[in-house]
């Protein structure tokens, strides 16, 4: 009977490293989409562009503003790129939306520089676009359904083998008793 608690443990510890893997994917991902490198409006910053990581603009404000950012720098032609519809990521307490994304030829140290007309708060930010946030959270998702499932599966199977065991072998006794 300690094959059963064993299989039925193991299900309990698969159910628990999967919540585990689907909270860190979750948080992963999110953490690792808000801006990393931050300015006000005016200031110009240098950003290391790696086209692989699509990097993209945020913006954090309270009051709708009018912006204009531009790029140069590097060793190639970057352009900055509308983003469609409205992607927010909230961090720290900041809630930040994407704006525009860097599309950069190869990579390379840009100049970055954003402005605005109005003299509401605004800062600006550089990081991974919201959609890249997917990938974490889906593996995420995944984690948590298919590392318990094994485990159930295996604790099931288990389950089924030491019951039939045990009934065949009581049936044995019975028939040379």
């Amino acid at each position: 009977m300690w094959w059963l608690a064993a299989a039925w443990g193991l299900a309990v510890v698969c159910g628990i490293v999967g919540v585990v893997i689907f909270v860190g994917g979750v948080l992963g991902g999110v953490s690792g989409v808000a801006p990393t490198k931050t300015f006000a409006p005016g200031e110009s910053i240098t950003v290391a562009v790696d086209p692989a990581d699509k990097p993209a603009v945020y913006v954090a404000t309270n009051t709708a503003v009018n912006y204009e950012c531009q790029i140069s720098g590097g060793s190639g032609q970057a352009k900055l790129a509308k983003t469609s519809g409205s992607q927010t990521v909230t961090a720290g307490g900041v809630v930040w939306e994407q704006i525009l994304v860097i599309n950069a030829p190869s990579k390379g140290d840009y100049q970055l520089t954003c402005t605005n007309q109005e003299t509401a708060g605004v800062k600006y930010g550089v990081g991974k676009p919201v959609l890249s946030a997917a990938g974490g959270i889906a593996g995420g998702a995944a984690a948590l359904f298919l590392i318990p499932g094994a485990g159930i599966l295996v604790a099931i199977i288990a389950t089924i083998v030491v019951l039939m065991r045990r009934s065949s072998a009581r049936k044995r006794l019975a028939v040379g008793g």
